[in-house]
């Protein structure tokens, strides 16, 4: 009996060295995903705005059936599709939150969505500028998320441009995992 205790913290070790073994894969995969946020998908110094300017003298007092509000809004929509992106942000593992908006859902699951980084963003109209909407493709379709719910979403972040019903997305991504939003 006294020899088992002496082998005791012997045994405790070898069982904190096993169970942290099995959890480093784990925690290398998690450290390799940059958090990120909205703001750094937008380049800096882009103004949406300084396209627009002098168009239809603004939109201050134009009702919706003026042909130039229809131009205004044309050209933003124009100005949006094609915003500009981030080219370092080509190519890394990124851990972004933000709002689903599925676009591809059956039995198993969703595959494909939009993600945006406001409630009701590509619901109503008009979407948000290209640079703020990610086109995600999961490798295994995942249950349980709703529409607009809150998740934080995990892959390797791509610079293409994906139209799609609801908006076109700027930037793509090879979702690895979703989950559900939570705060640190």
């Amino acid at each position: 009996m006294f020899q088992d205790r002496d082998r005791l913290p012997t045994r405790r070790a070898a069982l904190t060295a096993c169970a942290a073994a099995a959890l480093a894969p784990l925690a290398a995969r998690a450290a390799q995903f940059r958090e990120i946020t909205w703001t750094e998908l937008v380049p800096a110094g882009w103004d949406p705005a300084k396209d627009l300017q002098g168009l239809s003298g603004g939109a201050g007092g134009l009702q919706d059936t003026d042909p130039r509000a229809k131009e205004l809004m044309d050209k933003l929509r124009e100005i949006w599709d094609n915003a500009p992106t981030v080219a370092a942000m080509n190519g890394i593992d990124a851990k972004l939150p933000g709002y689903l908006v599925p676009l591809e859902e059956g039995k198993q699951g969703i595959r494909e969505f939009l993600l945006v980084p406001y409630f009701g963003a590509c619901i109503h109209t008009p979407p948000p500028p290209s640079n703020q909407i990610l086109l995600g493709r999961a490798e295994k379709p995942f249950t349980g998320l709703r529409t607009m719910e809150a998740v934080w979403v995990y892959g390797r972040l791509e610079i293409e441009r994906a139209p799609s019903s609801m908006g076109v997305a700027g930037y793509t991504m090879r979702v690895a995992k979703v989950e559900k939003y939570r705060e640190k």
